[in-house]
């Protein structure tokens, strides 16, 4: 069922991907189906993460330190080979002066880069402050989730949902809009955020609650009404209020449609999700959002060379730069990220079984069992004390 589940959630890749080309590539006024693409990119990762790590603490091998350690080594050997390659390749061909703000980048800083710029300077690696968004998310995020009390994450993802809410409502108290409203990581944690909350709801249970069965479409109609109205003239309130609106509303139809994915969709909207060509997409996204914006400067650079109209939003620049984006992406992953993602196996989240014949301790009593003679490895006397204490610590 996981297989089953987890082709459905690389098909939800493959569309938020599409919808990043689409607004790059495609739109005449796409930025706003690229920050959707982007906010279910975000919706997946605080996800998934979360649940690998819950998964991994009702083991009962679990342990924190070696838990952490894994999930750091496995997200290098994921995120950083083509991320770093990438910047390489910004470096050799020295685009659009990008070599003077590459620590900026390499350090995943671009959106503060970005929000103190206040413009998309260099714009070849603009898409690379969502990227630093999720890496900042990762520095702290595994730590709570491995060792704050589990009864407290849901009130702790709530809590930073709100925050992130807040965080909305204080802008329009600024003046005029500026990219700091949209880059800076509270304006993103709300997403993420989401889908950890989802991930922690469904490890307890499986139905959607009342309250978010009968507001998902209410919201769905009010992101889409305010997306209708961003063409027209609104005066500055009332745009900032519809801004909130389309940042906010979308989220909780973007997290049910995570966790039916996540759940294993039925009948033909399931085995549209399962397409192989879908799900092929949505396993190389990462390289796909990763190489699109390069792939698209040095194709406008060869227009002379090209039949069709690429130096502008349309038809031509969606299939050129979309095909040769996809072929990049797909050698990419295959010669490349895909045997760097098979090293994961050397980095479990808990500790291997024992060669057999080797006892499976199963738990710290089981190992001081052994070790102090007491049977069925119970604790000695004057460790059952310790024990209690360190146990409930860890709930």
């Amino acid at each position: 069922m996981r297989i089953a589940r987890d082709r459905q959630l690389d098909g939800l890749r493959a569309v938020a991907v599409t919808m990043v080309l689409y607004g790059h590539f495609f739109a005449a006024d796409g930025s706003y189906w690229g920050h959707i693409g982007v906010r279910l990119f975000f919706v997946l990762s605080g996800f998934l993460i979360t649940r690998l790590l819950l998964d991994a603490r009702e083991d009962a091998r679990f342990e924190p330190a070696t838990a952490l350690k894994s999930f750091y080594a496995r997200r290098a050997l994921r995120i950083f080979p083509p991320y770093f390659a990438v910047l390489g390749i910004v470096w050799l061909i020295g685009l659009e002066s990008s070599k003077e703000v590459l620590a900026w980048h390499a350090l995943y800083l671009s959106n503060f880069w970005y929000a103190m710029l206040g413009e998309w300077t260099p714009w070849v690696l603009c898409h690379t402050w969502s990227l630093s968004i999720e890496e900042q998310f990762y520095v702290v995020w595994p730590l709570i989730v491995l060792i704050a009390p589990r009864r407290s994450m849901a009130g702790i993802c709530i809590g930073v949902i709100a925050c992130s809410v807040a965080y909305r409502f204080y802008w329009p108290f600024t003046g005029a809009p500026s990219l700091a409203r949209d880059l800076l990581p509270p304006a993103s944690m709300d997403a993420l955020a989401s889908g950890a909350l989802l991930a922690v709801y469904r490890s307890k249970s499986v139905a959607w609650p009342q309250w978010a069965r009968l507001s998902w479409m209410p919201l769905l109609g009010a992101s889409v009404f305010l997306f209708w109205l961003r063409p027209v003239s609104l005066t500055p309130m009332l745009e900032w209020l519809a801004w909130i609106g389309l940042e906010i509303f979308p989220l909780l139809p973007l997290t049910m449609l995570v966790g039916n994915c996540s759940r294993g969709l039925d009948g033909h909207l399931g085995k549209l999700a399962e397409l192989p060509p879908l799900t092929a997409l949505g396993r190389i996204s990462y390289g796909v959002y990763l190489f699109h914006a390069i792939v698209l400067a040095l194709v406008v650079k060869a227009q002379p060379w090209i039949p069709v109209n690429v130096s502008e939003q349309g038809v031509g620049r969606f299939v050129v730069a979309g095909a040769a984006t996809l072929l990049i992406a797909s050698v990419s992953w295959i010669a490349f990220e895909k045997p760097l993602n098979a090293l994961k196996r050397h980095f479990p989240y808990v500790r291997p079984t024992p060669p057999k014949g080797v006892p499976a301790f199963t738990n710290a009593g089981d190992r001081i069992g052994a070790i102090h003679g007491t049977r069925d490895g119970e604790y000695p006397a004057y460790l059952r004390q310790a024990k209690s204490l360190q146990t409930s610590d860890l709930q």
